[in-house]
């Protein structure tokens, strides 16, 4: 039972954070597109490409957090979010940013935990492993 409670715990952490970012960053979505935008003109991705990540970035946390927090889809949700940070990895090493890179590599960790016990969700609104 503690194993449940710590899982649910866990992911309804990661799901707040998540749901945090997206919500702060959704209402001033050309403000934080055109900041990603200035961070990303020395690295050699295309600017198109920063454009449309940046701008899609905040829905993807706010969705994937989401659910994470209700525990629906749990299992596709922990996936996407692992996604999305190997795709916040990826940027952040072309522009050096190493500081950066070690926090992602704790989300990495943390989704590498949802993902490997996904047998302990059981509070959930999928119960399990959907």
């Amino acid at each position: 039972m503690n194993k449940n409670i710590a899982y649910a715990l866990l992911r309804i952490s990661m799901g707040v954070n998540l749901l945090g970012h997206g919500l702060a960053r959704i209402p001033k979505l050309s403000v934080f597109a055109q900041g990603m935008e200035k961070g990303f003109e020395k690295s050699w991705l295309p600017q198109p490409f920063v454009h449309l990540f940046s701008t899609t970035l905040p829905f993807l946390e706010f969705i994937i957090g989401g659910l994470l927090i209700i525990g629906f889809k749990t299992r596709l949700a922990n996936m996407a979010g692992a996604a999305l940070i190997i795709m916040l990895l990826f940027g952040s090493s072309t522009v050096e940013d190493w500081e950066a890179m070690g926090i992602q590599m704790i989300y990495a960790l943390f989704f590498y935990i949802l993902i490997s016990k996904i047998e302990d969700n059981c509070f959930a609104l999928d119960r399990k492993t959907s």
